[in-house]
């Protein structure tokens, strides 16, 4: 019987969002939703299994990773692409890569609700009144500010035009971003040390610069 594993389902809910009803009596199914670091801990316990689905990229599939993996036929991974797999490894090995649908639009929201959170201080503020306090102290406004977008690709182009709904300034940065690219966007081209310069919030999309959304209080 082909052996499955799905790891890095840290919050267990990989056999809830797909119909795993066809491989009943054909496969055995192993959840993992813990997370091993250690790569000789993660080919111990891979190597039984003849398909392993990733989620997103939580573990790097190198390729001294897959060549441990003598039984492995098949990764299934979410998204339309995972760069944490060695493609060139896998494709020596005669292992199948295939990927399932992918939406931005999570992504895209979550962005904005983390924006909101930390602009209008929702977390200390819910806290303090659950804990029978009141208000800390005065949220700061988005319109009239400026936003940050690192990358401009789908995702950044969504979050550039929202921001433009908030009446906030947006500016961009990334390696081969255009002005033309940009202005479609509704967004000015700058610098990178001009984006940090100048933004308020800074929203990384996929540029290649280590870091995250966040955010700076807004000058009063």
């Amino acid at each position: 019987m082909t052996r499955v594993a799905i790891i890095d389902d840290y919050q267990g809910v990989a056999l809830r969002m797909a119909d795993w009803s066809p491989l009943e009596g054909r496969c055995e199914i192993g959840v993992f939703r813990d997370h091993l670091s250690d790569e000789d801990a993660v080919a111990e316990r891979l190597a039984p299994f003849d398909v392993v689905c990733v989620m997103r990229e939580r573990t790097p599939l190198t390729r001294t990773l897959i060549e441990r993996l003598p039984k492995l036929r098949l990764v299934c991974t979410t998204s339309k692409r995972n760069a944490s797999i060695d493609m060139d490894a896998a494709n020596e090995r005669g292992i199948a890569v295939r990927h399932t649908g992918y939406s931005s639009d999570p992504t895209i929201e979550m962005t904005w609700a983390m924006i909101l959170g930390l602009v209008r201080n929702l977390v200390p503020e819910a806290t303090s009144l659950r804990r029978g306090g009141w208000q800390t102290g005065i949220a700061g406004d988005l319109h009239g500010r400026t936003l940050g977008v690192l990358g401009l690709g789908n995702i950044g182009g969504a979050v550039a035009r929202i921001a433009q709904a908030f009446g906030m300034r947006v500016i961009t940065w990334s390696q081969n971003l255009t002005e033309e690219r940009a202005h479609a966007a509704g967004a000015t081209l700058v610098s990178k040390e001009e984006l940090f310069e100048q933004a308020d919030i800074v929203a990384r999309c996929r540029a290649r610069l280590p870091g995250r959304v966040g955010a700076r209080p807004p000058h009063l």
